[in-house]
């Protein structure tokens, strides 16, 4: 009898020992990844497991915002999920003012153009902050599925003694190019939208100069190529293009985790 107590209280003691011991590692643990955070955090070293971040940018032929959803694979890389609507236009677009002080128009201009573009980037670590108040640089290249949203141009002219929206492939196409009174609402050539749809890739640089792990501040710039399989008409008597190949630079700000 004394002995089965004896080994039910030496049983007691190990698990007990073995309890504290288990306790005290994962405080050691706890204590070891802690100081790793801090130490990378004075040293700039971004580490997270995803960002939510937009951005807004100006192209060489328009402007654009997007959003960014980011999943990191390593301190050095990361991928990026992107989805990012925008407006292109044409060098040769000029505002006219009208005589009778209507909307100013745009002499020419057959429709607007909307790229909405859905893509997937790695974004690759090239240089580490060097401190927490240094800046991160990162290229990102990818690309995706681009959709050419196509609404036309509809300028308000004088028919039978009313004042109506035309565009310019419509039967009314005479008055539309010799007798507009005005431009067009921002509510107008939505119902006769059309779509057509592309690929495009991109390639930038990012300079990140937030002075917090989980605060995203950042520049970018870059290039973008978009691919359409129609040509898009944006001014009348002007080649119209599928391919378009444009320069931005974007500010972008969100956080990580």
């Amino acid at each position: 009898m004394r002995k089965i107590f004896l080994i039910i209280l030496l049983s007691q003691l190990c698990f007990l020992s073995y309890g504290q011991y288990s306790k005290t590692s994962r405080r050691v643990e706890k204590r070891k990844r802690i100081s790793t955070i801090i130490k990378q955090e004075e040293e700039g070293v971004i580490e997270y497991h995803h960002q939510i971040v937009f951005g807004g940018k100006l192209t060489t032929d328009g402007y654009g915002g997007f959003f960014e959803y980011g999943k990191s694979k390593s301190i050095k890389s990361s991928l990026l999920f992107q989805l990012e609507v925008g407006e292109r236009k044409s060098p040769k677009e000029e505002k006219q003012s009208l005589q009778n002080f209507g909307q100013p128009i745009i002499y020419g201009k057959q429709n607007f153009f909307y790229p909405a573009k859905l893509g997937l980037q790695l974004q690759t670590l090239l240089g580490n902050k060097s401190n927490k108040n240094g800046v991160s640089i990162t290229a990102n290249y990818g690309g995706g599925l681009a959709l050419g949203l196509i609404r036309p141009y509809m300028l308000q002219v004088e028919k039978n003694n009313q004042i109506v929206y035309v565009a310019y492939n419509s039967p009314d196409s005479s008055l539309f190019l010799n007798s507009p009174v005005g431009g067009p609402s921002f509510g107008t050539g939505w119902n006769k939208l059309t779509i057509t749809p592309g690929a495009y890739a991109k390639a930038a640089l990012r300079f990140d100069y937030g002075a917090y792990n989980e605060v995203v501040s950042a520049v970018e710039v870059g290039l973008t190529g978009e691919f359409y399989t129609k040509k898009i008409p944006i001014i009348i008597h002007n080649p119209a293009k599928q391919f378009f190949l444009s320069a931005y630079a974007a500010i972008i700000f969100g956080k990580r985790k």
